[in-house]
């Protein structure tokens, strides 16, 4: 992820991404999120789930939320954390599961599949147009989700 936009997401999120300044022996976020651009909505708006739900829960005492890892792994969002509760679990693997369906280089929900080998998800632009993964092929999938507003 470009570093201006995890900036933008540790600004806004601080609690959430309190680990980033730890070193490689106490935390992974020491590598910063490791994910594409595509990606980055998706982040912002589970950050913003589940600090508001944390925040407006106070009575629950629930647990701070704190990433401890955020990468791309076989082509889907990894968000690694500590505390937090079911209604967070849950947040967490719904945002998961969207990124499957999610362009990791622009976003985009149409056209999406998944590349052969090191597996990316990418719309079929993207796929085409990046050099990276010219001669891959991309098994196209119906969205089962659209969050374009088209």
């Amino acid at each position: 992820m470009k570093k201006e936009l995890q900036e933008k997401l540790y600004n806004k999120y601080p609690l959430i991404f309190q680990q980033k300044d730890l070193s490689m022996r106490e935390t992974c976020m020491c590598w910063g999120c490791d994910i594409d651009d595509g990606w980055y909505f998706l982040l912002d708006q589970l950050c913003q789930s589940i600090q508001s739900y944390i925040d407006l829960n106070d009575h629950l005492k629930i647990e701070q939320v704190q990433a401890t890892q955020v990468k791309e792994k076989f082509g889907r969002l990894c968000f690694y954390y500590r505390g937090g509760d079911g209604d967070i679990r849950g947040m967490v693997s719904l945002a998961e599961l969207m990124s499957y369906h999610i362009c990791e280089e622009c976003g985009f929900t149409e056209n999406v599949g998944h590349t052969k080998g090191w597996i990316y998800t990418l719309c079929e632009k993207c796929s085409l147009t990046d050099e990276r993964y010219k001669d891959w092929s991309l098994d196209i999938e119906k969205p089962i989700i659209n969050i374009n507003n088209n």
